[in-house]
């Protein structure tokens, strides 16, 4: 019974969930918005890395940029979208009151609803990657793509992310103001701190523990590998690491802050339930 409801719970979310993200405008617009969106934020990447490389896109280091912020896209629409959920329901919809009395489990539907963001995120991705191969010359032969390492490295991290967007989510049950940028504010600090577009080299050395301790510095670490090669490794972030090392610190942090995201939801929920915050709205 128990396993039912929890499948009922993720499944009609993801349904609610897609039909949100989708039906605020006709099936053309979101769809060129769907392109339009990813690519723009590409191109700012790439002309900016034009100007301050005089142009030299020819270099290892592009790749490892631009596959960086590829991926990126993942962290802001996961994580985002799992915690945006809280917002959405509490302060648009007035219906997440509703939502804790019916018959699902809470917890999964936050992260049922964070799917249609995961697949507009893929799409993203895909555009941007496709944009990077076609016209900006990002160099990668699928014949060499590790695909085993690739998969199993995205699907564990999309799990991570999920779950940090499960932490994000009891933080905002127990806001009343601005708890609609935790989810921005978070995904900004991290793409800092885990060398989406820049090794950890260069930051000050007494910030650096934060992006080693971060489980996205080593998932974007193994999808440049997995994609690229020895290109991606011989930067000097985790150059002293091999594959199956950063996959085991991954999934040992992953873990970890999935246990963390656990009990942090659920001490924040009980906090919300207590004070009356599932209904709490600021009406802007």
């Amino acid at each position: 019974m128990q396993t039912s409801t929890s499948w009922r719970s993720f499944r009609m979310a993801a349904w609610l969930g897609w039909v949100i993200e989708s039906n605020w405008t006709d099936p053309f617009l979101f769809a060129v918005y769907s392109i339009v969106k990813p690519i723009s934020g590409a191109a700012i990447l790439v002309i900016m890395y034009g100007i301050i490389s005089g142009g030299q896109f020819d270099t290892a280091l592009f790749p490892y940029i631009y596959l960086g912020n590829a991926f990126y896209i993942y962290v802001g629409a996961v994580m985002t979208g799992v915690s945006w959920a809280v917002v959405d329901d509490r302060e648009h919809y007035k219906t997440l009151k509703y939502m804790y009395i019916a018959p699902i489990y809470i917890p999964l539907y936050l992260l049922g609803r964070g799917v249609a963001r995961f697949v507009t995120g893929s799409i993203a991705v895909f555009i941007t990657l496709a944009a990077g191969i076609l016209f900006l010359n990002v160099r990668i032969n699928f014949a060499e793509v590790n695909w085993l390492l690739f998969f199993v490295t995205l699907i564990l991290g999309v799990v991570m992310l999920a779950l940090l967007g499960l932490l994000l989510a009891g933080l905002t049950l127990t806001l009343a103001r601005h708890e609609g940028f935790i989810g921005e504010a978070t995904a900004g600090a991290l793409y800092i701190f885990s060398g989406a577009i820049f090794p950890l080299s260069v930051l000050p050395e007494w910030l650096r523990p934060i992006g080693y301790f971060m489980p996205t510095t080593y998932w974007l670490e193994l999808l440049r590998r997995s994609l690229v090669g020895n290109v991606a490794s011989a930067f000097p972030t985790l150059a002293g690491l091999d594959n199956l090392q950063i996959l085991g610190i991954l999934l040992g942090l992953s873990i970890f802050f999935g246990v963390v995201s656990v009990y942090v939801f659920k001490w924040c929920d009980h906090i919300a339930r207590e004070q009356g915050l599932i209904d709490r709205t600021t009406n802007y």
